[in-house]
């Protein structure tokens, strides 16, 4: 509590001078029931200590700045900084580490206490006023999850237990974790694949056991690499191949088309009876697909023929469902 008293006194100290008044030993004792000689004290810290430009104005018998553009180095927070803070704290909720969120509410409400003059914004406001639901997401072992972000930190291999529901097989890899992403509610790792030699891309919840590499791995791609190849193409699916598709949505929901970003390289235009013209790169079909049947007979593929084909067909499939 000593700290945080002291702080509040440098604290109010500044922003007595910054509100245009002359602050003193005597203010500075009464406003915190101290004694003159410790306002003295604290005083002086700030000016020999902390390096505040401190004068004595004789007629108005109290303290200014000779520099009134002065701040205080890092003793507390602004009203931005501790927003950004305690924001991160809640878009955190994604994170499956429960020891993480945990340590992280108690750092935030440890600094909110210390060195916040904030009363307006607490954790728990917060909480109360901003929220995070994905949906379609799948699940994280907070186990796996910790030892993943661990590896990735430290650069450390690990062998991983991978099961891929496409083909229903579990494989052993050994990777070096590159970058951790989470991408639409579930978290993937980038990894140079020592069996493939390439970078892979893995989803945490797929991973049924993690445990510390023996072997050696040299990723020999860079962190440009990496960034790459997560961007390259729509989705989180890749591949050595890449098709531009171009996709034409109705009139009825091409506003709602244009305030979306589906890739940093799409291309948009308007047809003149209102129309919506969206065209990505796509190496992989498996996600598009899911986009383009879930707008119906709103949005219709133009190209490339055999995505074209892949959705009539589909659209076959669920039409004798229905039948």
């Amino acid at each position: 509590m000593a700290s945080k008293s002291i702080l509040e006194r440098f604290l109010w100290f500044q922003n007595e001078i910054k509100s245009g008044k002359y602050p003193n030993t005597k203010t500075l004792a009464e406003k915190f029931e101290i004694t003159r000689k410790t306002a003295q004290r604290n005083i002086e810290f700030m000016r020999d200590r902390m390096n505040a430009p401190l004068i004595y104005v004789p007629a108005n018998r109290g303290f200014t700045y000779e520099d009134n553009i002065y701040e205080l180095p890092g003793f507390w927070l602004g009203e931005e900084a501790l927003v950004s803070l305690i924001l991160a704290y809640r878009l955190a909720s994604a994170v499956p580490d429960a020891a993480i969120k945990i340590s992280l509410r108690s750092f935030l409400e440890q600094l909110l206490t210390k060195l916040s003059h904030s009363d307006k914004i607490s954790i728990k406001d917060l909480s109360d006023k901003v929220s995070v639901r994905n949906i379609e997401y799948s699940k994280t072992s907070g186990k796996i999850y910790h030892a993943m972000l661990e590896a990735l930190l430290f650069v450390k291999p690990v062998r991983i237990e991978y099961h891929s529901p496409h083909n229903s097989e579990t494989t052993t890899r050994d990777i070096l974790p590159l970058h951790l992403l989470h991408y639409m509610g579930t978290w993937h790792i980038i990894a140079h694949c020592a069996l493939k030699n390439e970078l892979r891309d893995f989803v945490l919840s797929r991973i049924q056991k993690i445990t510390p590499c023996a072997d050696k791995i040299t990723s020999r791609f860079s962190a440009e690499q990496v960034r790459e190849y997560i961007r390259k193409t729509f989705g989180i699916f890749h591949g050595k191949e890449t098709n531009k598709v171009c996709l034409c949505f109705s009139k009825d929901v091409s506003n709602w088309i244009a305030e979306q970003a589906w890739h940093p390289a799409q291309k948009t235009f308007i047809k003149k009876d209102g129309r919506l013209c969206l065209t990505i790169p796509v190496s992989d079909f498996r996600e598009i697909k899911r986009e383009i049947l879930k707008y119906g007979a709103q949005v219709e593929v133009i190209s490339p023929k055999s995505l074209r084909n892949e959705i009539k067909n589909e659209i076959g499939r669920m039409s004798g469902i229905y039948r």
